[in-house]
């Protein structure tokens, strides 16, 4: 029971950091796990610890999904999604997406991933010519510097490019109906890669 008070006693210290974080309902709720801790109440302590901890994921979550461009003139886009936390990231890493539609039915997906299990494939798939090789449809590709590949059937309107920053964050862009990879890197251009690799990979 020791080294539970401990780790409760810890929790609480780290969630005091978070300072201004949905400040009067995160700090409510580790009064409030605090006052069941001095009572003895430690399931409620812990309870009430993991709803902060989820509120300050929530704000997290909020303020990653901000680094997706706003959509360019002549597009909308869908409100961008994130996952963080729980067992998928687990398997597949944070991800944030944002799905941009165009009148004439041109779709763009970006998809940012950190920590994501796709990085060694990427690496193998570009340090190694023979599997380039064995996908025609696949070529090298940079984007300021950013090694990755793009992949596009000489029959389809659809491209899909994707690129490593550093060694542990995975931007794609996924497009449908276009006849060239243009509108892709112009939201890539949107893009400030290293706000976004110092939010998902610290």
């Amino acid at each position: 029971m020791r080294i539970r008070r401990t780790q409760i006693l810890s929790l609480a210290a780290g969630l005091c950091l978070a300072g201004s974080i949905q400040a009067d309902e995160v700090i409510d709720q580790m009064e409030s796990a605090r006052k069941a801790y001095a009572s003895g109440e430690l399931r409620t302590a812990i309870e009430t610890l993991n709803f902060a901890v989820a509120k300050i994921q929530e704000q997290m979550t909020a303020n990653l999904v901000k680094l997706l461009p706003e959509p360019l003139p002549g597009w909308t886009a869908d409100a961008a999604e994130s996952q963080s936390g729980g067992m998928a990231a687990m398997i597949t890493g944070t991800t944030l997406s944002r799905r941009y539609q165009r009148e004439d039915g041109a779709e763009i997906t970006l998809n940012l991933m950190a920590d994501s299990p796709l990085m060694p494939m990427l690496t193998m798939a570009m340090s190694m010519p023979l599997v380039m090789q064995n996908n025609q449809d696949m070529k090298t590709y940079s984007f300021k510097g950013y090694r990755g590949t793009l992949e596009h059937a000489a029959d389809s309107q659809n491209y899909e490019i994707t690129f490593m920053v550093g060694s542990r964050l995975i931007v794609q862009g996924q497009g449908s109906q276009l006849t060239d990879s243009q509108p892709i890197e112009a939201y890539f251009e949107k893009l400030d890669l290293e706000a976004i690799q110092n939010a998902l990979t610290h």
